[in-house]
């Protein structure tokens, strides 16, 4: 893989990529391979897109991608900037919410949202993260948001990146739970409701006393998207009650 040659691409905004220079006028763009590459992602998995593919959709030849993108690795790169960039979130100097609270919600709002529309995202990395201005723009919006609490700024950059690790830890479950059931055909709820036979039958009551205690007072009566979204929005008021503890007086 030329690792230049992806954050070439990647940042093609602040330059000028190459673009292909034999032959004809190029019909494509390499945007509209990106957005081809995405949708087809979308609906079977990035793993079974090809190149071949791709070009098929576009109505052109298989080699032809090549001198837009230099393969697979290179291109799913870009598919995962280009989602990340549908958040759409606001740069510097642009209009935001009040409140920082806000802000990382807004943050977390809009990256669930990009992760349920596009499943597959689910495979990032963020140990390696993609390098390219669909992420940078994320950590720098809430690198900001963080900023003005006054923390020191090794504890700025801990609470910021606790708050995207913990949004995209949820993200990734929701993308599997939409993955899972686009694969299957079969809700979340469905797939529990088969396995009713498990608590009529083998959950043992005396073994399980504190979640027996909650299910009879009504704590899991919620459907499993909604238990999701109640756990999530719970977990991250959570954390960010932590962080603002450290700077409330």
């Amino acid at each position: 893989m030329d690792f230049e040659r992806s954050l070439e691409l990647l940042w093609r905004d602040r330059g000028e990529a190459r673009q292909p220079t034999r032959g004809r006028k190029p019909k494509l763009t390499l945007d509209q391979v990106i957005a081809t590459a995405v949708a087809l992602a979308d609906g079977a998995g990035e793993a079974t897109v090809s190149m071949s593919q791709i070009a098929k959709k576009l109505g052109a030849g298989t080699m032809t991608l090549y001198t837009y993108v230099p393969g697979k690795t290179e291109l799913l790169d870009l598919m995962v900037d280009s989602v990340l960039a549908e958040r759409d979130l606001p740069g510097p100097g642009d209009p935001r919410p009040d409140g920082w609270r806000e802000q990382v919600r807004l943050y977390a709002e809009r990256t669930l949202a990009v992760f349920r529309a596009h499943p597959w995202l689910r495979s990032t990395s963020m140990v390696r993260p993609v390098l390219g201005p669909g992420l940078m723009a994320g950590q720098e919006y809430v690198i900001a948001a963080v900023s003005g609490l006054g923390l020191e700024p090794r504890k700025a950059a801990a609470a910021a990146n606790s708050i995207e690790i913990y949004v995209q830890a949820n993200a990734t479950l929701f993308a599997e739970t939409a993955q899972v059931e686009q694969e299957t055909g079969q809700s979340t709820d469905a797939w529990w409701g088969q396995r009713s036979v498990f608590w009529e039958k083998y959950f043992d009551v005396e073994r399980h006393p504190a979640m027996t205690r909650i299910w009879e007072s009504g704590g899991y009566d919620a459907d499993t998207c909604e238990a999701a979204d109640e756990t999530f929005a719970f977990g991250l008021e959570r954390l960010l009650d932590g962080i603002e503890a450290l700077v409330t007086p």
